[in-house]
């Protein structure tokens, strides 16, 4: 049985027991909802990440200074001190 108290206390004509095996079958439901949730955003995640990683290695390499001639994005340290 999904919760062993519950059937205990069931099984001796305790009425908590019925309620403990439903509060039980409710919980893991819903443990099991926000499972799926968090396995749908870090899936999501992964998929944007994937999307995006050219476009932020371009951003990453192609920085202009005021000349308008390209600048390391380790220089971009100096505007911060």
């Amino acid at each position: 049985p999904p919760s062993i108290s519950g059937w205990r206390l069931k099984s001796h004509n305790f009425q908590m027991g019925g309620a403990l095996e439903t509060t039980v079958e409710i919980w893991s439901s819903q443990v099991k909802s926000v499972l799926q949730a968090c396995a749908h955003i870090s899936n999501h995640l992964d998929f944007s990440k994937k999307l995006h990683a050219n476009d932020d290695a371009k951003i990453a390499t192609v920085i202009e200074a005021d000349n308008g001639l390209t600048m390391p994005a380790s220089r971009l340290n100096e505007y911060f001190k």
